[in-house]
C-alpha cells in the first residue's frame, strides 16, 4: 500500500557520471509543507539583482506571493528589488527561520557554518545543489535540511500556484491555445 508521502515523493535522480550515489534522504512532501508553514522569515544567500538569475525569480515570487519576511544576503550588492542587501547572515536584523542557498557547491560548508552561527532552523539548498556532508553535519547540529528543491516551486505547489510548466504565469486569457 502506498502512503500519501510515498505518492508525493520524487524518485531519486540518477547520479551524474563519476559522481557518488545519493544516499541522504530528505523530508517528505508533508514534512516540507509543515516546514514551510512553520517558517516566518527566509534569508536568500547568494541573492542577485540580475533578473535572469534564479535567486531573483525566487525573491520576486516570495515577496509577491508568500507571507514570509524575506532578507537578501550578498556581500557585493546593496539593494535588490528595492530592499537592503546584507553582506552576511550575521548582519541581518533578525535570525531567519530558513536559509535558502544559491551558492556554488564548494561554498556550502561555509554557508552551513554561518547558518549554524546565527541560529537558523532550516538549511535549504536550491535545485541542483546537493552536498551530503553538509546535510549530515546540519542535521547532526539540529537543523532541518532540504536539498535540490526550489522554495518557490514547493510553496506554489502546496498553495495552488503551479501550472503544467511548474510556475504561475499570471496570464489570464480567453484565447484558445494553438493546437
Amino acid at each position: 500500500m502506498t502512503t500519501d508521502a510515498q505518492a508525493c515523493a520524487l524518485p531519486a535522480p540518477a547520479p551524474a557520471p563519476g559522481a557518488a550515489a545519493r544516499t541522504w534522504v530528505g523530508p517528505s512532501a508533508p514534512e516540507r509543507l509543515a516546514l514551510l508553514r512553520r517558517t516566518r522569515s527566509i534569508a536568500i544567500v547568494g541573492a542577485s539583482a540580475n533578473a535572469s538569475r534564479a535567486s531573483y525569480f525566487v525573491a520576486t515570487y516570495l515577496l509577491s506571493s508568500s507571507p514570509y519576511d524575506v532578507y537578501f544576503v550578498n556581500p557585493r550588492a546593496t539593494e535588490i528589488l528595492g530592499r537592503p542587501v546584507y553582506p552576511s547572515l550575521d548582519a541581518l536584523p533578525v535570525v531567519p527561520d530558513l536559509v535558502d542557498v544559491f551558492r556554488r557547491h564548494d561554498d556550502l560548508p561555509t554557508v552551513l557554518d554561518e547558518t549554524l552561527a546565527v541560529g537558523a532552523r532550516t538549511l535549504w539548498l536550491q535545485l541542483g545543489s546537493w552536498h551530503e556532508e553538509v546535510a549530515r553535519r546540519a542535521e547532526a547540529a539540529g537543523l532541518e535540511v532540504v536539498m535540490d528543491r526550489c522554495v518557490k516551486i514547493e510553496h506554489a505547489r502546496f498553495h495552488g500556484g503551479l501550472h503544467l510548466a511548474g510556475f504561475d504565469t499570471g496570464v489570464i486569457s480567453s484565447r484558445r491555445g494553438l493546437r
